[in-house]
């Protein structure tokens, strides 16, 4: 939270909501096991891009009534004017195992919940920057069809896809590998999509650069070129400060230049395009004369089938480009959903399994927002 105000009335939330969970449980249970009990994870509302909504699954041991116990703690929060909605988190009676298993199975909970929550934000951040560059409007994440924050308040478990009479063992597992296979097909997408890029960034560069490293085929017509048994027209770059020196020597860098035959297609900020013509003969000469005096001549040979062969390739990158990108965007939304699902899922599953080893075989699930 940025602003203090929801600062401090977030801190007080947690004091009041540790007092009541104090109360309520059981003498022996100490107030931080109390809070190791909560899944805490961050959800972006995309509909206000400046807003975060964080959530707590807080399981707490029923004494009379499921009922009883929620209108309490309804209570205690509606006192102290906390504007805080509260939802039922429907956790199902999934498989115990043994006391050994829920304790391996413990250990590994929250390093594999890091592991999937990694990687719906990996897949948001890689959405928020497709959008960037695509200049489209951001459309709100779904998970099965309905808004994120719907989505947690609603959370119903999928029983086709996760029995709840498998052991809990082999649901985190079928999650975690649902999830990294996800997490595989995202590098092989952004990485097919980053290649072309990269193909297209170093064209433009070519394109855009200075005069020393830039692609000279867009500026050289064909009538600017003389390519014949004895004769050849050279490229030269001029720094744009020894432009008089250049008009005023190169036709005595070396014998046989065409007198006056050096003019200039272009130049940037910092240089100038000249053409010279010159026997063929002396080539090598003239460029070892050039650079001695500061002048780059550029390897050049106009091509029109090169010419086109370069258009037709650029004109493919831009449309893979865009036809990558789209794709890659839509498997994004698409794959959030499912990485999101999951991820409640073994929230579901974390919250069961340390709810039974701190409280015993009853408890009850409150989602706080």
């Amino acid at each position: 939270m940025d602003s203090s105000g929801p600062a401090v009335e977030y801190k007080n939330f947690l004091g009041v909501l540790r007092s009541f969970i104090s109360a309520i449980a059981r003498p022996l249970l100490s107030l931080s096991v109390c809070l190791s009990v909560s899944v805490k994870f961050r959800a972006r509302n995309r509909s206000f891009k400046s807003m975060a909504t964080r959530y707590w699954v807080v399981s707490l041991p029923v004494q009379n009534s499921a009922s009883s116990l929620w209108n309490r703690l309804q209570e205690q929060i509606s006192k102290h004017s906390f504007d805080t909605p509260l939802y039922r988190f429907n956790t199902p009676n999934l498989r115990v195992g043994t006391l050994d298993s829920l304790l391996s199975l413990s250990d590994d909970l929250l390093k594999s919940n890091s592991f999937v929550e990694g990687v719906s934000h990996k897949i948001r951040r890689q959405i928020e920057e497709l959008e960037r560059v695509s200049g489209v409007e951001s459309n709100a994440l779904t998970v099965d069809g309905v808004p994120v924050d719907s989505y947690l308040t609603r959370f119903v478990w999928d029983e086709a896809k996760y029995p709840t009479m498998s052991p809990l063992r082999e649901i985190v597992d079928s999650i975690h590998g649902q999830v990294a296979k996800i997490e595989d097909d995202l590098k092989v997408r952004v990485a097919e999509y980053s290649n072309v890029r990269s193909q297209l960034n170093a064209i433009n560069r070519k394109q855009s650069g200075s005069l020393a490293v830039r692609d000279l085929s867009n500026l050289v017509k064909p009538e600017d070129i003389i390519a014949s048994e004895h004769l050849v027209t050279l490229l030269a770059v001029v720094p744009k400060y020894s432009q008089k020196d250049w008009l005023a020597s190169y036709e005595t860098l070396t014998s046989y230049v065409v007198p006056r035959s050096s003019k200039m297609l272009y130049e940037d900020n910092e240089y100038a395009l000249y053409t010279v013509t010159l026997f063929r003969r002396v080539a090598d000469n003239f460029r070892t004369s050039a650079r001695e005096r500061g002048f780059q001549i550029r390897d050049f040979e106009y091509s029109t089938e090169a010419q086109e062969s370069r258009k037709q390739e650029l004109e493919k990158l831009m449309q893979d480009q865009e036809s990558l990108r789209s794709s890659l965007l839509q498997w994004c939304y698409t794959s959030y959903g499912e990485v999101f699902s999951s991820w409640m899922h073994f929230c579901a599953v974390r919250v069961f399994a340390e709810s039974i080893l701190r409280y015993g075989m009853c408890f009850s699930s409150v989602r706080k927002k």
